[in-house]
């Protein structure tokens, strides 16, 4: 193999090649076991603000990360030099660091016969042929609906239009090799709104693995002005008990703690609120948790996970009932069980909704608080309890009143998911988490 001299993208081809050549190396080397990974991500992204141009950032990054394992000590170096020099200097690297660690009895790569087979075609590589022009011209196409829609819409943060594109090459001394490529694409848009002095700031997005799926740049902005108009006159309200519904961007990370706390690593160090929850009732009878790892075009579907595992569906919460956890082989070995292909994380979590569109989530609330967004990080992973700012509006017989800032919602989380009310159909298909309006029928909201 030559070096590598130019900073051309490499494709799937070439990344395998150098996995192969990192695993020969650490085999030479007398390593045990041995697992690489090679990566490669191009894109661009632009910003404009008030119609001009305030960023432009290319991207072109790669790396190759080597673990070896040797009497059961691990090492691992990495490298963004793709030459085979560079790669055989690394490997060194993670067989010295491998003689320097303690000894672990669970360390090492996922059993052989775990390993992905077959290679589905998960739809994920949809390319976007934009250069910096179209995507100016595009991002202040998007400020500018935002900015004419409402004349109370009196500044901006910017219009952000991005496209990446990213290859990912995975081996182990099992004989695994496997690569993908995957594309992502974002329009973005940031708008403030001011009434009577006091300003309001919002966003909309849109995002999607093809381009031909995203919302329109001009929508984009619209959308961002309607909800930073939405918010001017908020207002703070008394300290009370009421029922609150998450909007699916907020109540996918609601559902999102509960996933953490049943990871394999929370679990062996003994660190999570739903520790040996496995056959526990987490949930009402209606919810239930499914993975999709092979859904076409979705944000977190891969044919394997981060240890060549290959993956497949399982339902991880049925009817209110948790199932099992979220697991390595690593976290699974620590726990006497087997790997759920989970190296890297869950992979397209749905929760189904139950028939209801957001607005007749509303209508059955009758009085009660919508949160559209959370502020800090008060949630404690060990004993559930949770605390978070939150801004929305308030709702009384039904309708939107008027919004809201400046309030705290709390509870604890075992407890709150046992009063999760109702789910919606409005799936929000941007994240790993599919997940329409959560309807909690009772929190504390702390206010003035």
């Amino acid at each position: 193999m030559g070096r590598i001299t130019k900073r051309e993208s490499l494709g799937r081809a070439e990344l395998e090649s150098l996995v192969t050549l990192a695993l020969d190396e650490a085999k030479q080397r007398g390593a045990d076991q041995a697992e690489a990974a090679a990566s490669q991500d191009t894109g661009l992204s632009a910003t404009a603000r008030l119609g001009e141009v305030e960023s432009i950032e290319y991207t072109n990054d790669r790396g190759i990360g080597i673990t070896v394992f040797k009497d059961s000590r691990k090492g691992n170096a990495s490298t963004s030099d793709m030459s085979p020099e560079a790669i055989r200097e690394a490997v060194a690297k993670a067989c010295t660091f491998a003689t320097l660690t303690a000894q672990d009895e669970y360390a090492g790569l996922a059993d052989a016969d775990l390993m992905c087979r077959d290679f589905p075609d998960l739809d994920l590589d949809h390319p976007w042929t934009l250069d910096a022009d179209a995507a100016i011209a595009m991002a202040i196409e998007a400020e500018a609906a935002g900015l004419k829609s409402d004349k109370r819409v009196s500044n901006s943060e910017g219009g952000t239009v991005s496209t990446n594109r990213g290859t990912r090459a995975y081996g182990n001394s099992h004989g695994f090799v496997g690569s993908y490529s995957k594309t992502s694409h974002s329009i973005t848009c940031v708008l403030l709104a001011e009434a009577d002095g006091v300003m309001q700031r919002d966003y909309h997005y849109t995002s999607s693995r093809s381009a031909e799926d995203l919302e329109a740049a001009a929508d984009v902005g619209r959308h961002a002005a309607a909800k930073t108009v939405g918010r001017l006159g908020a207002r703070k309200i008394e300290t009370t008990r009421a029922p609150v519904l998450y909007i699916p961007e907020v109540a996918r990370g609601f559902m999102g703690h509960a996933i953490r706390a049943i990871a394999g690593g929370a679990q062996y160090r003994r660190s999570s609120f739903l520790l040996d929850a496995v056959g526990e009732k987490l949930f009402p009878d209606f919810v239930n948790i499914q993975e999709r790892p092979h859904l076409a075009r979705a944000m977190a579907s891969v044919p394997y996970d981060a240890e060549g595992v290959a993956t497949y569906d399982r339902d991880i919460v049925v009817e209110g009932v948790l199932q099992g956890y979220v697991l390595s082989s690593y976290s699974a070995r620590r726990l006497g069980l087997t790997t759920t292909a989970n190296a890297g994380g869950a992979q397209n979590l749905i929760i189904p909704g139950g028939g209801k569109s957001q607005e007749e989530l509303i209508a059955q609330m009758g009085t009660g608080l919508i949160v559209q967004e959370l502020i800090g990080q008060g949630v404690n992973g060990v004993t559930g309890d949770y605390s978070r700012g939150a801004v929305g509006h308030w709702v009384e017989n039904g309708e939107i009143a008027f919004p809201v800032h400046e309030v705290t919602i709390a509870g604890n989380l075992r407890e709150l998911y046992q009063r999760i009310a109702a789910i919606g159909d409005d799936q929000d298909l941007r994240s790993g988490i599919r997940c329409g309006s959560i309807l909690v029928d009772e929190m504390t909201i702390a206010g003035a």
